[in-house]
């Protein structure tokens, strides 16, 4: 079983930064691809961007140039930083971890609200 913690959610303003952070555990996470999804009020879940096993990455068009996604496989872990946050950018955020043959973990979410 592979279990995804996710953190760093929070209330800013608009123009402001959030990392969001999510550690995984009970699988090789090295063969894992990873990555964030969000769901908005009365919205489907949404990919934010992903990150392959050997660092590609891909984001939402929403969010290039905004927000980078990393991971760190000494770790287990796989972050989201978010820069110059916007209103739309408001919602549950999960993160995701999938083996090639195998279905897709999915953590609890994290808030993250962008408001005046």
């Amino acid at each position: 079983q592979v279990q995804l913690v996710e953190s760093g959610g929070g209330l800013v303003q608009p123009g402001g930064s959030l990392r969001l952070s999510c550690e995984a555990s009970g699988s090789s996470f090295r063969d894992n691809v990873m990555g964030w999804y969000r769901q908005a009020p009365g919205k489907e879940r949404e990919l934010v961007a992903i990150i392959s096993t050997g660092g590609g990455t891909n984001y939402a068009d929403s969010v290039k140039g905004r927000f980078t996604i990393s991971r760190d496989n000494a770790k287990n872990l796989v972050d989201l930083q978010m820069n110059n946050l916007k209103s739309e950018d408001t919602a549950v955020y999960y993160c995701y971890s999938k083996r090639w043959d195998r279905s897709p973990y999915w953590g609890q979410g994290t808030q993250v609200t962008v408001s005046s």
